[in-house]
């Protein structure tokens, strides 16, 4: 069929549509060639979500964990597992060197602060000068508490009019994050966390949000909250037992 070389207007009713009439078209560049099926792209992408879902099930996983499903997996994957594991719990201990929340003054702002945060992450909190400041309160209890689990990272504690003077008392707490020398981030006031009814949960948010710890660390306590979530959920449910349908992964 001989096309002329003159434009024309052609009657299209769908050009993505496989037709002989479609086919011509494109053949001779009246319309564009049509664009490849996204579903082989997607169903490529979902087959590697799952394998990578597979390959990692064990991550995050403490020893005793690992030790449950001994009947369940593979005794050589399941080994490399426990030495990767027991590898990333050594590194932590001679990594956990802090372990307690520093009080820092100016002088030393910059030996204990900045360049502490070279070879770790430093987060220091900065809290209300007139002590009465409700936010500032629940963080202190809360900085104590992660300081003692997570003793990679150091928590500093000061008294934010001693730390810059004239410093808005309705700005605390105020956290700054440091990170090679530099902040990181910063959050001024519990307000995007909760307020005075910012969790532990939700600070724990900030470290993995920002990299101090990562987010299978099972050290996290949230972890073992949504544990007691998932499994409150399935009795709720009636499906604590069988087999997981393969469609949840997708």
């Amino acid at each position: 069929m001989q096309m002329p070389d003159v434009p024309m207007n052609v009657p299209i009713d769908d050009p993505n549509a496989d037709t002989e009439w479609n086919d011509i078209l494109r053949k001779h560049g009246v319309i564009p060639e049509k664009p490849p099926s996204p579903t082989p792209m997607i169903e490529e992408a979902l087959s590697e979500a799952r394998r990578l879902a597979h390959e990692n099930r064990l991550e995050g996983k403490d020893l005793d964990e690992l030790a449950a499903l001994e009947d369940e997996e593979d005794e050589d994957f399941l080994e490399s597992y426990r030495q990767k594991r027991m590898a990333e719990l050594s590194a932590t201990t001679a990594a956990s060197i802090y372990n307690q929340v520093y009080h820092v003054q100016k002088p030393d702002y910059s030996k204990d602060v900045t360049e502490a945060s070279k070879t770790a992450h430093v987060l220091v909190l900065l809290t209300s000068s007139q002590g009465t400041n409700t936010e500032s309160r629940v963080l202190i209890e809360i900085w104590r508490e992660l300081a003692r689990r997570f003793g990679d990272v150091k928590f500093c504690q000061m008294r934010a009019d001693l730390c810059i003077e004239r410093y808005p008392d309705k700005n605390t707490p105020t956290v700054l994050v440091y990170r090679d020398g530099d902040i990181k981030r910063q959050i001024v006031t519990l307000r995007e966390l909760g307020g005075a009814r910012t969790s532990v949960q939700d600070v724990e948010r900030v470290l993995v949000d920002v990299g101090a710890v990562k987010l299978g660390d099972t050290r996290l306590q949230r972890n073992k909250k949504e544990e007691v979530d998932e499994g409150a959920s399935k009795i709720r449910t009636g499906t604590t037992g069988g087999d997981e349908d393969d469609s949840d992964w997708d």
